[in-house]
Parts: structure tokens; C-alpha cells; sequence
């Protein structure tokens, strides 16, 4: 477990849904040697195994990463961190344990309690998510160009073989690495993904309010509205845990939304909106010149 060229034998994916079942179909379009383990329901196992995404299915926790060398727990986060108090009876103490989960503070905290004389830990989460869920939107191309976060828990753990290893496997997927510490994570996607998915499910939420009162025909609902509302279609089921999980950081990005929403308020009155209108097209810019 400790050569420079430490390739993984036997992955084991806890949960495939989108994203595990997406890194099950990366694993076999990308030819990697290794076993895939998949643990779930048995209806989403037998969908698995018809589609060639792993090779064996398991439906324990306990029997789907025992022996692995890499597990990847892919379940809600609320689900990762009741998982993290139980992985070490049954994990090597060799392997490497990483998640997906879209906050990072929590399960690393749980992680190094958990785990601390146990197998290493390495927090991930891949920037790859779409607001449809379930084994049958999975894609092999899913995590293509892609930013990956990893959050370890010490700067030490980026020299250990194993962390090495799963940074190669990520470029082999088609994803890029990227360094950031949990609670910096957790800061940013407050405004960068949580905000977005709020916003979007509050403007359909008010509309639903609109039209079920006569006075907002959703007929003439167009593109732009379309657009805004896509992240809607995410489940509750979801995101739950991970409001929960990252709480003051949603509430200083929402407050902030909120500061900028009643400025521009003001400004629509006296007709100066010209200044959000510039931030805006700055920041589409720079996004487009980051190739988002």
C-alpha cells in the first residue's frame, strides 16, 4: 500500500446514485483495473449489474467494503455521517475512505473521530451534480472537465501514497483535483451552490403561490424562467441534510442576497441598476474565462 505506484484492486461505491453510479460507469468507460463493489437496494443492484457498472453487489455496508482498498461513500449526507461511525469494524486499515458529500466541515470532523486509528479518510466532493437524481441519470461523462474537491484531513495526508493514488484516478476520470479545506468549502458553496438552490426553489415555490391563485398563467413561462427554475427539480430528500449541515454559512449568503435584493429594489425606482448589471456581465466573464 505505500509504493509511488499504488494502483487500487477493489473499489467499493456505497450508494449508487447519480453520482456513485456515475463513478462506477467512469471506472469501466476508463478501463480501470480494478474490482467495483456496488452496495444499494437490490433493484438499483440488479440496474447496476445490467448496465456492467460494477462487478459484484452488496446490500451491507459491512460486506461491500471489506477487503476494498478505496471506498467511496456516495449517499445524503446524513447518511455518510451515521456511515463514518461505522465503517471502522469493517475497513482496512490500509484503505482509503473519501465521500461525496456536497459540505465538508461536518463529515471531516466526523471522520477524524471516527476514524482516527483507522483506515485514512479524504474528504471529497465532485462539482459535477444536476438536479435529477437516481441511478438512472448516472453518466460515465459525468465528472468530464470537472472540478473535484478534496479536503484532507491534514496537509500531511497529500503526501500519503493513497491520497496520490485516488488524485491519479480522478484525472483518469476525466475530473480535476482541487485543494480546499473543509470549512473554506463549506464558506463558498453556501454562495456558489447552496444560494443558487434555494433561490431557485423559492422563485418556484412563489410561483406555484402566483398561479394557484389565477393571476400568474404559467403559460407564458419562457426560457429565462425555465432556466432559473431547473435546480427546482432537485429532492427535498437531498438537500435537507445538507442545509442542515452547513446552516450559518447559508444564512450569511441568503442575508446577503437579501442586502443586494433590496438595493436593487431601491435602485429600480430611480432607475439606476446599471451597476448590478456591469457586476453581473464581470462575472460571466470571468466564469467563462475559467471555462464554466
Amino acid at each position: 500500500m505505500h509504493s509511488e505506484s499504488l494502483n487500487f484492486r477493489r473499489i467499493a461505491i456505497v450508494g449508487l446514485g447519480l453520482v456513485g453510479g456515475s463513478w462506477a460507469l467512469a471506472l469501466k468507460r476508463r478501463r480501470i483495473r480494478a474490482e467495483r463493489v456496488g452496495c444499494d437496494r437490490p433493484s438499483v443492484l440488479k440496474r447496476a449489474l445490467a448496465r456492467g457498472a460494477i462487478d459484484r453487489g452488496a446490500m451491507s455496508l459491512a460486506a461491500a467494503v471489506r477487503d476494498a482498498d478505496l471506498v467511496i461513500l456516495a449517499t445524503p449526507v446524513g447518511t455518510i455521517l451515521r456511515q463514518l461511525a461505522e465503517l471502522k469494524a469493517w475497513v482496512s486499515p490500509q484503505a482509503l475512505v473519501t465521500d461525496v458529500g456536497s459540505t465538508k466541515r461536518r463529515i471531516c470532523e466526523r471522520a477524524r473521530a471516527a476514524l482516527r486509528t483507522g483506515p485514512l479518510f479524504l474528504g471529497g466532493h465532485p462539482l459535477a451534480g444536476r438536479e435529477c437524481s437516481g441511478f438512472e441519470h448516472a453518466e460515465a461523462s459525468l465528472f468530464d472537465g470537472a472540478t473535484y474537491v478534496l479536503s484532507p484531513l491534514e496537509p500531511s495526508d497529500l503526501r500519503d501514497p493513497r491520497v496520490k493514488a485516488f488524485q491519479r484516478l480522478i484525472r483518469g476520470i476525466g475530473a480535476r483535483p482541487y485543494i480546499a479545506d473543509p470549512a473554506a468549502h463549506d464558506r463558498a458553496v453556501a454562495f456558489l451552490s447552496h444560494l443558487p438552490q434555494l433561490v431557485s426553489t423559492g422563485l418556484a415555490s412563489l410561483a406555484v403561490e402566483k398561479s394557484a391563485s389565477g393571476g400568474l398563467p404559467l403559460e407564458l413561462a419562457a426560457s429565462g424562467f425555465r432556466d432559473m427554475t431547473r435546480l427546482a427539480g432537485s429532492p427535498y430528500s437531498l438537500w435537507r441534510d445538507i442545509c442542515r449541515t452547513n446552516i450559518r454559512n447559508i444564512e450569511v449568503a441568503l442575508d446577503g442576497l437579501i442586502s443586494e435584493l433590496k438595493a436593487m429594489r431601491r435602485h429600480l425606482t430611480a432607475g439606476r441598476l446599471e451597476r448590478e448589471f456591469q457586476q453581473a456581465l464581470k462575472l460571466r466573464q470571468r466564469l467563462s474565462e475559467l471555462g464554466r
